[in-house]
């Protein structure tokens, strides 16, 4: 831990007087020392397990007193939502607004999305590998946030997808396998970038480079032929759009039942 934030730790407790700033939000001392505490307790609970490890361990990576931790978590259950929420319901609230954002295409919207998840994983990879393995550990109330979280993002990846097909902007894909495919690959980032070194990248160039992959595996070329020529091949383009047109008509007819 560096000297500013165990200063701002110190700054941060009930003796020093600090608190919330007027809007409700935590001060920037107090965002800056629970982002240090998130980032080490990944960090152990990575390497010991999560029942190996104890608030004490914590503080000492910190580099302060279990008791001043204690006025930023009470446990370790608690510490371990807290982490889930910072991870996913955060993220889940930014990525259903740009979804939403109706002055942006749908080719916008997705490269935005892929962006923001992408970011998020390469910025802070232990705490999603973490999020992942501790999905048995969690509470019944916070692991409902988590997958409520999952599902509302594929929710709005499947509806701007879905959106660009309609526009002509994407193929005929089958927008909840597509859906799932970028943001696999958006999550997988966190087991495979490494920043620095000879083949590292900083986290904002990985996620520009994703974010354009993922527009990449569904956008319609400007001149759509077959890939081999004849009729068979023509054909073949013919029933991927049928097969989507019945697709959206079925899902139409249940929407009206």
């Amino acid at each position: 831990m560096t000297k500013s934030t165990r200063k701002a730790a110190a700054e941060s407790t009930p003796t020093s007087g600090a608190k919330e700033t007027s809007t409700g939000r935590p001060s920037a001392r107090r965002e800056l020392v629970e982002n240090e505490m998130f980032e080490q307790a990944s960090r152990l609970f990575a390497e010991r397990g999560f029942a190996g490890t104890n608030l004490g361990d914590i503080a000492e990576a910190m580099g302060i007193t279990r008791p001043a931790l204690y006025y930023y978590v009470k446990s370790k259950d608690e510490l371990l939502a807290k982490l889930v929420e910072e991870m996913t319901e955060g993220p889940a609230a930014e990525i259903e607004a740009l979804a939403a954002d109706s002055g942006a295409d749908p080719a916008d919207r997705l490269r935005r999305i892929a962006h923001l998840i992408t970011l998020q994983r390469a910025s802070q990879p232990s705490r999603f590998q973490l999020l992942l393995r501790s999905e048995a550990d969690l509470p019944p109330a916070v692991a409902e946030t988590q997958r409520a979280a999952q599902r509302s993002t594929l929710r709005q990846l499947i509806q701007v997808i879905d959106e660009g097909v309609l526009k002509g902007q994407f193929r005929p894909v089958e927008t909840r396998t597509a859906a799932l495919a970028v943001a696999g690959m958006c999550n997988w980032v966190a087991w495979w970038h490494h920043p620095g070194g000879e083949h590292g990248q900083n986290p904002e160039d990985t996620a520009d480079q994703i974010a354009e992959l993922a527009l990449a595996m569904v956008q319609q070329t400007t001149l759509r032929t077959p890939e081999t020529p004849g009729p068979r091949a023509a054909l073949a383009l013919l029933r991927q759009d049928l097969d989507y047109l019945e697709r959206t008509l079925d899902e139409q007819t249940r929407d009206d039942s």
